[in-house]
């Protein structure tokens, strides 16, 4: 009678023993980070909190309070408006051309952390083929004076449109040279 109670015994220490370690290699909840989940919904904070995709990007930019996202915005739309213009057949900058590429080189200077396209046009005249290669020597030149005035490459892209994004209808000299230019689009 004793022996059965001491494999009773040890019988039921191992089931304890066994259940316990099953109840350890259960699974846990993990606890979910605020502002975790699909890309764009937002990011967590330093606090935890949930910032939302907009005020995410202005952080990213250092942009913290709304006077300086004003300003950053009027600078911004300036900077896209005013385009640069080319000579018939040619990608040389004008002076006019540098003088706008420095005050674009300044406002990036001021954000460090702003990127653009720069975009290549011609007019409608020659072939395809010889406009997207024009456009392309047009952005070239930009992206290379932007750069020699110390804008980092990597914050600069280029793209030739040819002729294939006219800003001015029309078969005269006007139109046409409206729309020999180099646009400027700031990539958030």
């Amino acid at each position: 009678m004793m022996r059965w109670r001491t494999v009773s015994f040890t019988g039921m220490v191992l089931l304890f023993v066994w259940l316990m370690g099953l109840g350890a290699c259960s699974k846990k909840a993990v606890p979910v980070e605020p502002g975790a989940g699909p890309a764009g919904e937002g990011t967590a904070g330093i606090s935890g909190e949930s910032i939302p995709a907009d005020e995410a990007k202005w952080r990213e930019l250092g942009l913290y309070s709304e006077p300086e996202r004003i300003e950053f915005q009027e600078k911004a739309q300036v900077f896209e408006n005013q385009d640069i213009y080319f000579g018939f057949d040619a990608y040389v900058l004008t002076e006019d051309a540098k003088a706008v590429l420095a005050s674009k080189a300044e406002f990036l200077k001021r954000y460090p952390k702003v990127r653009i396209h720069i975009e290549g046009h011609c007019d409608d005249r020659g072939t395809s083929e010889y406009n997207l290669a024009l456009g392309e020597k047009r952005a070239h030149s930009a992206y290379q004076y932007l750069n020699n005035l110390g804008i980092e490459a990597q914050r600069m892209t280029t793209i030739s449109y040819g002729e294939e994004r006219p800003i001015a209808m029309g078969q005269n000299e006007e139109a046409w040279a409206r729309n020999r230019r180099d646009h400027f689009v700031i990539n958030y």
